[in-house]
């Protein structure tokens, strides 16, 4: 498995494209343009990031920060591919909280951004979708309820925060029962097959998963992406942060960043998954 840094290493270049806030229903309320440069420096043993955000109707910024940085600090974990997740490590009374999540595909990079304020409900989300300079790749289309539904079957690998990384096989199965959306996952945990059952209700982009201890919320968004967290975390109660991309119409990718009982960050899980009907 490579080295944390040279997972890193796949984000380098210049990224073109926006940032969207949007409200805790999705709504967006604001588009930034932006540029987003990686440069290796010294041999790459150093990364310098540039950030520029830029009013719709101007080509000179608005803002810039530049960052230089030799290592990685505890809070962020990469996988090979350039997938990423950097955000807190344990959730604390009156304390802000979130995380953001990314992944690259071919020229164009996907990032989604969960916050949450000081009493632990969702307060803003932040969709970046970028394209690599000089590059036309196109951005997918926005996401319907529709492109999920069917099996998929893929392979999940779960990186826990000792770098010790397990792969196993997943099935999902999304399918409509009137109003509701149905959706099975089986996975093998400890040798032990295991199968969830959920649904939730439909309206519109959001799907209202409201049966468990944690009620989830999923954002069907623009470029393929979802958005999966809950609107409020309860504390004692264990819980994820997910982004999902849909790729191509029978190919997606998922990133889930997971937090125990105690509110501890513990792992991040990727899932590359094929729809096979």
């Amino acid at each position: 498995m490579l080295a944390q840094w040279d997972c890193l290493l796949k984000n380098l270049g210049e990224w073109h494209g926006s940032f969207s806030r949007l409200s805790p229903q999705g709504t967006l309320l604001e588009d930034t343009p932006t540029i987003v440069s990686f440069e290796g420096l010294n041999e790459n043993q150093t990364i310098r990031q540039i950030v520029r955000h830029y009013h719709p109707s101007q080509n000179t910024p608005v803002d810039e920060k530049v960052l230089e940085y030799s290592s990685l600090g505890r809070g962020i974990m990469l996988f090979e591919n350039g997938g990423f997740s950097q955000g807190s490590i344990q959730l604390a009374p009156y304390s802000e909280f979130g995380a953001e999540l990314g992944l690259i595909e071919g020229d164009r990079r996907l990032r989604l951004v969960q916050l949450f304020n000081q009493d632990h409900q969702l307060n803003r989300i932040t969709l970046i979708r970028e394209r690599r300079s000089g590059t036309t790749a196109p951005e997918r289309p926005p996401l319907q309820l529709e492109d999920l539904l069917g099996e998929w079957q893929g392979e999940a690998t779960t990186l826990d925060t000792s770098w010790q990384d397990t792969s196993y096989p997943t099935t999902l199965k999304l399918y409509r029962e009137g109003d509701r959306l149905v959706q099975s996952i089986a996975f093998t945990s400890r040798g032990q097959n295991q199968t969830l059952i959920s649904s939730a209700q439909i309206n519109g982009s959001q799907l209202w998963f409201d049966q468990g201890k944690v009620p989830v919320q999923v954002l069907l968004l623009a470029d393929g992406a979802t958005c999966t967290c809950p609107l409020q975390i309860q504390p004692g109660q264990a819980m994820f942060l997910e982004m999902g991309w849909l790729l191509q119409p029978t190919l997606r990718q998922r990133l889930i960043r997971s937090y125990n009982s105690r509110g501890e960050w513990v792992s991040l899980t990727l899932v590359t998954e094929q729809k096979v009907r």
